[in-house]
């Protein structure tokens, strides 16, 4: 198991970031917001002009191959942006070579390769970090308080619609999208921070079923898809997600129906509390709509409020909020649901170990 880290606080926390391709930038730019507490010091990518660019941007030292960096990098931390069917292996890779890792999501495309990272960092005594930044969304921040208050008394029903549009085109950028080994569908891919929300926000789900489709796109994986849930507490629910909203991406929306309230948070990213009413009245709601934001980005604002929680772990500050377990909660639910819909029958959580 995790052994105790001494904590760092006479010098910068250290990441190394490998892969400098689309999300890689959110974390650069996230890092270079705690530039008094932190730093990149290597970069690293196969493609010589992503490698460069990444140099260029941070200043760091850059590397062809992960063996190259971790043979040399004296970073407390490798951070992995690459296709997600990578990350188990290098994850694996960095753990050996006595390094701390963060890992984008999904963890992983199979639910065993996720077990062995979990089981991987535990052998080396090292921090597994799986980010899940929209958790630090103000909008969901407040959403999970009043859950956690118990403020909508019993959830009676939950239905969350991911209606975004992804071209051809961005499939066919890389030939490692859309397929199963290492990226999977618009559910794991695109969809996997809102899958998080099913288990983080409401709760151990009981079982799912699922159907997807290709309806539109030429790949080997769902650009379409719903998802039936039924929770422990016998709350239920739905998610509905396509890569195929015309002409733009139009919706990133939860909505929660519950005994004493109802809320729904919408927008294209779960940015704009659009509906917010309790049987019992506090001061903080008429503050609600202060935390909506604009954005025409999916990825939302989280990245930075992710990494000050990363920050003050190896300064011995505070928990993990999001460490590998936390991870596996929505591969799990992931892996069901494609099980379900591959088998045409209901899965139940959790799944064997």
């Amino acid at each position: 198991m995790l052994t105790q880290h001494p904590p760092i606080s006479d010098r910068k926390i250290r990441f190394a970031l490998v892969g400098c391709g689309r999300i890689a930038q959110n974390h650069m730019d996230a890092i270079a917001r705690h530039s008094e507490r932190a730093e990149i010091t290597d970069v690293c990518d196969i493609d010589p002009a992503a490698l460069k660019a990444a140099e260029e941007k941070t200043g760091a030292r850059g590397h062809a191959s992960l063996e190259a960096l971790l043979s040399s990098s004296k970073a407390d931390c490798v951070v992995l942006t690459t296709p997600s069917g990578l990350h188990p292996r290098q994850a694996i890779e960095c753990f050996e070579a006595d390094f701390n890792v963060m890992t984008e999501k999904p963890m992983a495309t199979r639910w065993n390769d996720g077990v062995e990272m979990v089981k991987a960092g535990d052998r080396a005594g090292k921090y597994l970090f799986v980010v899940k930044q929209n958790r630090r969304n103000a909008t969901l921040q407040l959403l999970k308080k009043a859950v956690t208050e118990r403020r909508f008394g019993r959830i009676y029903m939950v239905n969350i619609n991911v209606f975004w549009t992804r071209p051809q085109s961005y499939y066919d950028s890389a030939p490692w999208r859309g397929t199963w080994e290492f990226d999977g569908g618009a559910f794991m891919n695109q969809a996997s921070h809102y899958v998080d929300l099913l288990d983080w926000l409401i709760g151990p789900i009981e079982s799912v079923q699922a159907y997807t489709g290709t309806l539109a796109r030429d790949i080997e994986v769902e650009d379409t898809g719903v998802i039936s849930v039924k929770w422990r507490s016998g709350a239920l629910g739905s998610m509905n997600v396509t890569m195929l909203s015309y002409p733009k991406n139009y919706e990133g929306s939860i909505t929660i129906l519950g005994e004493h309230g109802t809320v729904r948070v919408g927008g294209v990213a779960v940015n704009d509390i659009q509906h917010w009413e309790f049987a019992e009245k506090r001061p903080e709601d008429e503050h609600v709509k202060q935390a909506s934001y604009e954005t025409t980005s999916v990825y939302g604002f989280g990245h930075p409020l992710y990494y000050d929680n990363v920050i003050k772990v190896f300064r011995g500050e505070a928990a993990p909020e999001t460490d590998g377990r936390e991870g596996l909660k929505s591969l799990e639910t992931l892996i069901a649901a494609y099980r379900s819909a591959r088998d045409g029958c209901r899965v139940s959580l959790p799944l064997d170990y």
